[in-house]
């Protein structure tokens, strides 16, 4: 897609045209910059704008700040914040010639795994328009998967990249924490969260990723180290010598039967194809308890301000996990950073043992709108607390690791599955090397969900 032919201008009407005849069902945008993408797509034609993007009509989610639209966060207390600069990341876009084609919607504060609010509504999956495209980047995830964009920002502080990108079938990736910049922004989940892409193909992960990616001083947290060749990574797709652990449960995860079969069918294809694979995993911890220490301490300096006015008009129960945070003791918060630094130390220590993690990117595939979370995974009760599905993707958001999802097949009700990909920190050229390998021998390129363009125009 970053190759097509025809004019910038030619791309960026195409993808507006997607957008106009698409999102009425899926409503993954919440503003769309029609007037300065042409504007900016003919600049583009003009030579006037250049870079490794130019003229690739790009997304950016609703909370990412970016200059001159609005920055909700999905929230009715914002629903007037225009910023007035870019984050860092989107900055580096701009400058790489990506068209700004619009915002895309996400839950109030990014505080679920599902893609609604009272500001702007529900946003669907593209291949069954019942279902959640999951969150908190899920109007990223619809809008990539169903064509109207081939690239789009999403961010992740529990899977909220990883977790759309499986359930519409599309590549995500949560760089290294520190990897990409992510300020100027909200404060939000200022430990677990980062920026990062997501594409229909691993080789545009790498393109955007490699443009977002580096030092800067606009953030204080973002890591004094380049990426390296991302692309040349992807395009060698070289596993030969990688050490590839894989479990399917982490040793204690409930997993839907037909999730196990894919994610088992996609090993078996991995190894024939020449993989070296190891059924292993870190110890069986399970880690949703204490990120949802830290994440609601985190948000409750964040969004804990805003409840007295706002707190009566927040969407569902999102002033109720705001509020879970008001209690939690500093002494409770270091002490979770003081577990969370053991359970990393597990984890890296793992991974001087083995290159790369393989899991489900999720237990299930995309459940149905109108819940905030499923009510069991395989017969087992699911806390409905904050996202207690989303196992497989908290660790790399504690451990700072880099994390990838690709899809690898179809589930009992043809919904996506995805393969989580998760490698040391600060090799995200690894990551993207065995995702690219995957694509290669479970190819997915032409899997077009029904409410696509291709679905369209068939």
């Amino acid at each position: 897609m970053t190759a097509a032919s025809g004019s910038a201008a030619d791309r960026v009407e195409a993808a507006l045209d997607a957008i106009e005849r698409l999102d009425p069902e899926l409503n993954a945008f919440t503003v769309v910059l029609a007037d300065d993408a042409l504007a900016t797509a003919r600049a583009v034609d003009r030579g006037e704008v250049a870079g490794p993007l130019a003229g690739v009509p790009v997304a950016v989610k609703d909370h990412v700040w970016m200059r001159g639209a609005p920055a909700t966060n999905g929230s009715r207390a914002f629903a007037d914040f225009v910023p007035d600069e870019d984050c860092e990341c989107v900055a580096r876009l701009r400058a790489a010639g990506a068209v700004f084609v619009g915002k895309t919607n996400n839950p109030e504060f990014c505080y679920r795994g599902i893609t609604d609010n009272d500001v702007f509504g529900l946003t669907r999956n593209p291949w069954d328009p019942g279902r959640t495209p999951g969150g908190s980047s899920g109007g990223s995830g619809a809008a990539v998967a169903s064509g109207m964009v081939p690239l789009a920002v999403g961010t992740d502080g529990g899977g909220s990249i990883r977790i759309p990108a499986s359930f519409c079938g599309i590549a995500g990736i949560k760089p290294t924490f520190g990897r990409v910049p992510k300020e100027p922004g909200f404060r939000n989940w200022r430990t677990l969260s980062v920026d990062g892409p997501l594409a229909r193909t691993v080789r545009d992960l790498a393109l955007m990723l490699s443009v977002m990616a580096g030092p800067s001083v606009a953030d204080d947290q973002a890591l004094p180290v380049a990426p390296g060749d991302l692309l040349g990574a992807v395009e060698a797709a070289d596993v030969s010598g990688l050490r590839v652990a894989y479990s399917e449960d982490l040793g204690f995860a409930p997993v839907e039967q037909d999730v196990r079969a894919v994610f088992g069918r996609a090993v078996e294809a991995l190894g024939a194809s020449g993989w070296e694979l190891t059924e292993a995993a870190p110890p069986p911890t399970p880690p949703i308890e204490m990120w949802n220490t830290i994440a609601v301490a985190e948000g409750f300096a964040s969004e804990g301000p805003l409840l007295a006015q706002w707190g009566a008009k927040m969407s569902f129960d999102t002033a109720d996990l705001v509020r879970a945070g008001e209690n939690v003791s500093a002494r409770e918060y270091l002490d979770a950073q003081d577990e969370r630094a053991r359970y990393t130390r597990e984890w890296l220590e793992f991974f001087g043992a083995f290159d790369l993690l393989l899991t489900p990117a999720m237990q299930l595939t995309a459940f149905e709108v109108g819940v905030l979370s499923p009510g069991a995974i395989d017969g087992e009760p699911i806390d409905p607390f904050f996202d207690d599905w989303c196992t497989f993707c908290a660790p790399a958001n504690l451990t700072g690791q880099p994390a990838a999802s690709v899809p690898i097949g179809f589930g009992d009700a043809g919904l996506p599955v995805g393969l989580q990909i998760v490698g040391r920190r600060f090799e995200e050229a690894a990551v993207l090397a065995a995702a690219a390998a995957v694509e290669r021998v479970l190819p997915w390129a032409d899997a077009w969900p029904p409410v696509s363009v291709v679905g369209r125009a068939a």
